[in-house]
């Protein structure tokens, strides 16, 4: 295998692996829910860590320009968006750069504005910080189009949202778990709401690099000045390199006011990230595009395969097609799986996913799969859903 040709290996091996996806549960059941992807990762991520670890160079996080620099560049290859280098900051992991954030500009009783169903983790990151939470759902239309995701958003109440006296909207672009991207003009909206009613837009981008094809992915603040104005965009390597563990991310602004308000985050903030994962994501964005292009290869063939064999063999489950990332959203309230499908699919078919009640209430009948695996696993998870009904 060469970073052009990126594969999955066998069940087998990936059970040696250490990783909470395969130590979470008991090794008969087959594991899909964990954001992590299977494929072994990129060459030159594997020759900077082995560099460092051969030559014992692994003491505390200090300056790290080379993470800029290849941002920079990755930024300006995939979207023509030129950044201010001197406003990018580093932060252990894309929640702590976010709670860290918030801890800036709220107070605790504050609101903040969330889209649901969202990522979990959301939902933790609010209480930390005691916020109250306001929330203007995502909406299922029933579109079964390939070319058009589903689920769409009431802009109107989303301006009513605003104007309520929310201090900040956390935005998951893309999102998860539906594999939705804004368009120009709902992020232009945003942008233009937020400066009306004076909200900060924290753009939570983690899985912008995983975009399929023909899908435009549009940064917050490469939008225009107005997003430049309200906006704060955290991301990481980590979901498109497939580095979580190794604990790095970044906090980027490019707007002098708001950046002189982030100096007040904490020194620590920086120097709690991982210096194995800063020279990492360094060398993944920089150098990491050839591998990354071909797991959007690989994944764009996987979320088709998923699409395919459930219209195979289990036609009543509702899905579409994701536009970026890598799980499936699957709705599974026509096979009577009971008030936790998640559970039962455990229980009778040894194959987990993650619940839809992590994402929404109104959710609790959909899973998230993970479809960034072999095509064999793929398979196998679909054929163990099928002999739990």
């Amino acid at each position: 295998m060469s970073d052009n040709n990126v594969v999955a290996p066998a069940l087998s091996e990936l059970l040696t692996h250490h990783s909470e996806k395969w130590r979470g549960f008991t090794a008969d059941v087959l594991p899909l829910p964990v954001m992590e992807m299977d494929f072994p990762i990129a060459q030159p991520i594997k020759d900077v860590l082995l560099e460092m670890v051969s030559h014992s160079d692994l003491g505390y996080l200090g300056s790290v320009p080379e993470l800029g620099d290849g941002f920079e560049q990755f930024c300006m290859k995939r979207w023509g968006w030129e950044i201010d280098k001197s406003q990018i900051r580093i932060a252990a992991d894309v929640g702590v750069g976010v709670v860290e954030v918030l801890r800036v500009f709220t107070q605790p009783g504050d609101r903040i504005l969330i889209n649901s169903p969202v990522y979990q983790n959301f939902y933790n990151w609010i209480n930390e910080v005691r916020l109250e939470k306001v929330d203007v759902s995502f909406i299922n239309t029933g579109s079964e189009s390939d070319d058009v995701n589903p689920w769409t958003l009431d802009l109107d109440e989303v301006e009513k949202a605003y104007a309520s006296g929310i201090k900040v909207h956390l935005l998951c672009s893309p999102h998860n778990p539906l594999g939705r991207i804004y368009s120009r003009e709902e992020l232009t909206r945003f942008a233009e709401m937020a400066k009306k009613y004076n909200v900060i837009i924290i753009s939570d981008e983690i899985h912008s690099p995983l975009i399929y094809k023909p899908y435009e992915f549009i940064p917050f603040l490469a939008l225009n000045q107005s997003a430049r104005e309200v906006g704060i965009t955290v991301t990481s390597a980590s979901k498109g390199w497939n580095i979580a563990g190794l604990k790095s991310a970044i906090v980027i602004s490019q707007n002098d006011a708001i950046n002189e308000k982030l100096k007040l985050m904490p020194p620590a903030v920086h120097f709690r990230s991982s210096i194995l994962g800063a020279f990492a994501s360094a060398a993944a964005f920089r150098d990491g595009g050839v591998w990354l292009d071909s797991v959007i290869e690989q994944l764009d063939q996987n979320r088709k395969m998923v699409r395919d064999l459930l219209s195979a063999k289990l036609p009543s489950v509702k899905t579409h097609l994701p536009q970026s990332s890598y799980v499936s959203w699957l709705d599974l309230s026509a096979l009577n799986l009971g008030e936790n499908p998640a559970q039962t699919l455990i229980e009778r078919g040894k194959v987990a996913f993650n619940p839809g009640h992590f994402y929404a209430p109104q959710t609790s009948q959909y899973v998230r799969l993970n479809f960034a695996t072999s095509p064999a696993i793929i398979t196998e998870a679909i054929d163990r859903i099928v002999k739990s009904l």
